[in-house]
């Protein structure tokens, strides 16, 4: 990853509604829930970008870093849109996207996807859990993601996964990611206040 700068996009501009209150602002470990998943990216990117809801007060940024915030182009629009709205912005060729619910990132495993995507000459990178591709995190090739993702929104479709379908993608097998992440908690993400 080193040969290749990087784009950390953490998409952060969703409504909590499961959670009932703006969870990434809850404190886990010591800091504000958002901070983790900023801090991990932070460690491998050369660029941080943080997608906050239209209306949305930015998140405070961990002590020493510099982070670009985008606003989605409309509330709560989904995860595509807001995660359209990073690529636009990005200025390096891949990107590594994480959600800002997810305080067990490693960026060991973080690094291994954007490893992946270079020498498999993919356009997605993905984890592999259980014989499933996990959406989140992913490292994506900006010049074929961002195309595909405005067609997939002119058509109506909003998931991530619909994404990662239209892409040429690798898949680390979860039995060589979990060398690095042995307890899986980089898939680990926050919906509900029992999940803290």
């Amino acid at each position: 990853m080193t040969a290749v700068p990087v784009s950390g996009i953490v998409l952060a501009g969703g409504r909590s509604s499961r959670f009932g209150r703006d969870k990434l602002a809850e404190v886990v470990d010591g800091r504000p829930l958002v901070h983790h998943a900023i801090l991990a990216l932070a460690e491998v990117c050369s660029e941080l970008l943080v997608i906050v809801a239209p209306a949305a007060e930015p998140p405070t940024l961990p002590a020493g870093l510099r982070a670009r915030f985008i606003r989605d182009p409309e509330p709560f629009g989904g995860p595509l849109v807001g995660l359209l709205a990073g690529l636009e912005q990005a200025r390096e060729p891949l990107a590594l996207v994480v959600g800002g619910d997810m305080p067990g990132l490693r960026p060991e495993v973080l690094r291994s996807l954007g490893v992946a995507l270079q020498d498999a000459g993919a356009e997605a990178a993905l984890l592999g859990q259980r014989g499933r591709s996990q959406p989140l995190p992913v490292a994506l090739r900006n010049g074929a993601a961002t195309p595909a993702a405005r067609r997939l929104l002119a058509d109506g479709e909003r998931s991530l996964n619909a994404l990662m379908e239209t892409l040429r993608t690798t898949v680390i097998d979860e039995i060589e990611w979990r060398g690095l992440d042995p307890t899986a908690a980089t898939l680990r993400d926050i919906d509900r206040p029992e999940d803290l």
